[in-house]
């Protein structure tokens, strides 16, 4: 069969890069159900494909899927969250059709072989800090909304809304620091709790899903403490980001910088001309700004913080003006980072939910992980990961019973999962969990916006936790701040004993770290860039040993300068108990120390939700200037574990020194082939900015998906980085060629745009198809045929496709043809017998590459039964650069007897 030749409702890239992973449910391909027939949810026409889902599919962060057994047909749209549509313009054959979203069958019911377990173990709680962020300042408050006009951000059709809800200190005295906050991607429309939409603007009767009201308990908090808070609404972005290639990254970050410019105003000469609230607040102080963002709202507030350092191309910002205030931090909620690409110097902490249904690969770890190395390193950027939290819940509006609009927990509740089962102890509470929200949020607000250092244990990985977060398990690790690089695995390190050096995303067993198959789903660590199942120049350690004392040693290329404490992330089996490790260090001139032994226990797990994340632990360097050699030994009796990373650890919080580091923004190009053999065309990725440093970029057939990848060095007062690729061309018909570009920072530098393609357009006039009867009258038994013929051959497949129609005479039913055949072209199985046309049907023939003829056949069967001469018509269609209109054909079927 060949490869689908659809148009896309998106560039092809955004099939490559970022936009399928994590979305509407937990279950991924290890937990795949049987294949079950798709019923009555399919029509199949030559314009589109269409999928009509039993249920309402809640709107969720990552696309929702449309497959050919194994190939990726493209990312379809709803606007009613029950019928899904991809455009296509050919008549290729498409068998075992599929919907998917985070790897799970959408079109399915949920794995059969999942069950409730035991209780999994829980880590003991941590100690409670002395400092606690949670408790409510001395403030009272004073809340209200502002609606302006909306606004054109590029590439969105409708217009966006300018809406929130202030919630600030009543009465503070002076200018007060700016709290902004951004929800996710959810349906945006609702009349009823059976009737929701993801429409934009929303039509008559609809009411518009108020997400940005459900952060209002942590905006109390803040603003009991003296912070002015803002929520800001993203609706038309999230009823149209399905348009942009970045997933809406890019046009969440315009919307926050129009609203932090209106602020600036407001905060200004122009106070006078501000809404009510904004002018019963006290004046915001732009340069402290913190902002919050959760889900797509997270991957939003990340390009904002790097917009607002070196500002993105004009033609792709909505916000083409000043940058008139200073972004100090930033926490975000279960957030995608589809392009993997942090803003390094700016502070971060980031809230994994341990039961997060939607963003299950937690792939927010990267913001901590692809920072390494990129900058200075000495923002902060620490993860939270919250044992028993959904996704939904931190927002109110997400939330049953709080909700005005439909509300779900995310975890599907079809799982009887002894973990992340609804109503469960191991859950929390909605309550819990929005306490647990609004309690993080504050202390990253005052860590990084206040700088009060008191509260740094609670966010760089000390292991401890916030009183007020109340039964919540909230367990922590971090990069940055006053930590020195001891071991950060590269291909330089060398490994010994017990241990090997592992690649974290390669589809070989033997040097991937996790099986290839599921450390996507497995390991935030592990997340891939996009759907690449190879990425060069991401390792870690892998430990194994089945008896104690089986150590792993580890040599740096070069003696590392650590003092003070060693800081080691270290991964252990989820569910695990009892791991220990002695650890001995040796430095430069030989002198080796006992450093102590670290106890692990792994993260709480499930047959489901099983999350390979790394937890901190220190031990003293006991008089240790550097680390030249680390040596891990077993003292437990089996077992496996893996190193991400070893610092020196010391107290403190280091000025960040956020800088505008060179950026780049990778372009897009369309070429026609040409007729005369191979050349190469260049893809613009431009620079900006001053600086020189190292980007990985990838380059991806989007017909194969074969993928190849190069470090690219960019020099002081370079413009540009030259991306080539090698075009073939021809006086044959072929397909269009895409290749999808992808940038991924590596050290110095910036990527903001990191996705772009070359589409290479076949420009060949297509062959015509001629049709003609080999048997169009058969006896029952027999099979039907007609032959096709190119004018000349071509390139590709070329498919020509009947879609079954009424004959004008007595017609054939599903029982006179083979049941094999018709489960081969049928998009239905029905029982008992129908009339053909009643199907949703396409017999089909291609024509291989090279080749003239080929022939569509209908085999029929004997039945026995007296019947008259019974008919079969097919309207035919050709593909080629259009579908070409092949008139008609009438296949007769005469009693064998």
């Amino acid at each position: 069969m060949g490869v689908c030749t659809m148009r896309r409702v998106v560039p092809a890239v955004a099939l490559v890069f970022g936009l399928v992973a994590g979305c509407l449910s937990v279950a991924g391909p290890a937990a795949a159900a049987p294949s079950d027939p798709p019923g009555r949810q399919w029509r199949v026409t030559a314009d589109a494909l269409t999928w009509q889902a039993a249920q309402p599919v809640p709107t969720g962060d990552a696309a929702v899927e449309f497959w050919a057994g194994d190939r990726l047909l493209g990312r379809a749209h709803t606007v009613d969250q029950r019928t899904y549509t991809l455009p296509r313009d050919g008549t290729e054959p498409l068998t075992d059709l599929q919907v998917r979203a985070a790897g799970r069958r959408l079109d399915q019911n949920a794995p059969r072989a999942l069950h409730r377990g035991p209780a999994p173990h829980f880590p003991p709680q941590r100690p409670a800090h002395s400092v606690d962020p949670g408790k409510p300042g001395r403030y009272a408050t004073v809340a209200g909304e502002y609606t302006l006009p909306g606004i054109t951000l590029p590439g969105y059709p409708e217009l966006v809304e300018m809406q929130a809800l202030v919630v600030a200190p009543r009465g503070a005295h002076g200018r007060r620091p700016l709290a902004l906050f951004l929800h996710g991607r959810h349906f945006t429309c609702y009349v009823n709790d059976e009737d929701f939409s993801a429409e934009w603007p929303c039509p008559e009767g609809a009411h518009a899903v108020p997400s940005y009201r459900g952060y209002r308990p942590a905006q109390e908090l803040l603003a009991s403490q003296g912070y002015v808070t803002v929520s800001i609404s993203a609706n038309g972005i999230n009823a149209q980001d399905y348009l942009d290639e970045d997933g809406g990254a890019q046009a969440r970050s315009s919307l926050i910088r129009r609203h932090l410019a209106r602020w600036a105003d407001w905060s200004g000469t122009r106070r006078a001309a501000a809404p009510a609230i904004v002018r019963a607040a006290p004046r915001a102080d732009l340069s402290r700004v913190f902002l919050m963002g959760h889900s797509r709202g997270g991957e939003g507030v990340n390009r904002a913080a790097m917009d607002s350092l070196n500002p993105p191309p004009d033609a792709q910002d909505g916000y083409p003006g000043p940058v008139r205030w200073r972004i100090r931090g930033m926490l975000m909620i279960g957030p995608t980072i589809f392009g993997q690409n942090p803003a390094p110097d700016v502070p971060t902490a980031t809230i994994l939910p341990g039961c997060d249904g939607d963003v299950f690969d937690l792939q927010g770890e990267m913001y901590l992980d692809a920072t390494r190395g990129v900058s200075r390193g000495k923002a902060l950027h620490g993860a939270l990961y919250v044992v028993g939290a959904n996704h939904n819940f931190f927002n109110t509006e997400w939330t049953p019973g709080l909700a005005a609009a439909p509300a779900f927990d995310d975890f599907p509740t079809d799982l009887d999962d002894p973990l992340c089962a609804g109503g469960l102890p191991t859950r929390l509470t909605p309550a819990q969990q929005q306490r647990v929200g609004a309690v993080y949020i504050a202390a990253a607000a005052r860590l990084f916006v206040a700088g009060d250092d008191r509260v740094r244990p609670l966010l760089d990985g000390s292991g401890v936790r916030a009183s007020s977060a109340g039964p919540a398990r909230v367990l922590n690790h971090a990069i940055g701040a006053a930590r020195t690089p001891a071991v950060i695995p590269d291909r330089t390190l060398r490994v010994s004993g017990g241990g090997r050096l592992c690649e974290q995303v390669d589809p070989d067993p033997a040097r991937s770290c996790l099986p290839p198959e599921k450390y996507s789903s497995l390991s935030p660590h592990f997340v891939p860039f996009g759907d690449l199942p190879d990425e060069p120049g991401r390792y870690a350690v892998a430990m194994t040993w089945s008896a104690p004392g089986q150590s792993t040693v580890i040599r740096p290329a070069r003696p590392q300068q650590a003092t003070g404490t060693l800081a080691m992330r270290i991964i252990v089996p989820p569910g695990s108990t009892g791991t220990r490790l002695d650890v001995v260090a040796t430095d430069r001139r030989g002198r080796s120390a006992d450093l102590g032994e670290v106890r692990l226990d792994g993260v709480p797990g499930s047959e489901l939700v099983q999350r390979y994340w790394a937890q901190e632990v220190r031990v003293p360097l006991r008089g240790l200037t550097s680390v030249a050699r680390l040596r891990l030994i077993p003292r437990s009796a089996q077992g496996s574990a893996w190193l991400v990373d070893a610092w020196g650890w010391h107290a403190g919080m280091p000025a960040p020194h956020q800088t505008a580091l060179p950026r780049l923004d990778v372009g897009s190009i369309a070429v026609d082939e040409g007729d005369d053999g191979a050349h190469t065309v260049t893809v613009p990725v431009r620079v900006t900015g001053r600086g020189g440093g190292q980007v990985r970029v990838f380059v991806v057939d989007g017909l194969t998906l074969e993928s190849r990848s190069w470090v690219a060095t960019v020099r002081p007062g370079q413009h540009r980085i030259p991306v080539p690729i090698t075009v073939q061309g021809n006086t044959r018909f072929g397909r269009d060629q895409v290749y999808a570009i992808g940038l991924k920072a590596i050290r110095g530098l910036q990527v903001g745009d990191f996705i772009g393609e070359a589409d290479i357009r076949d420009d060949d006039p297509a062959p015509s198809f001629t049709v003609e009867p080999v048997a169009d009258t058969v006896a029952e038994g027999g099979t039907l045929r007609w032959r096709f013929t190119l004018s000349a051959p071509a390139d590709i497949e070329m498919y020509a496709t009947g879609y079954v129609v009424a004959p004008d005479g007595p017609e054939l039913s599903t029982t006179d043809v083979d049941p094999d055949w018709l489960f081969d072209v049928a998009y239905e199985f029905p029982e008992p017998s129908r009339p053909l046309s009643t199907l949703f049907l396409a017999p089909w023939t291609v024509i291989e590459p090279g080749t003239l003829t080929g022939e569509m056949t209908i085999p029929t069967i004997t039945d026995n039964l007296p019947e008259p001469a019974e008919q079969i018509r097919l309207d035919l269609h050709g593909s080629g650069r259009e579908i070409q209109d092949l008139g008609s054909v009438t296949g007769t079927v005469t009693d064998a007897t």
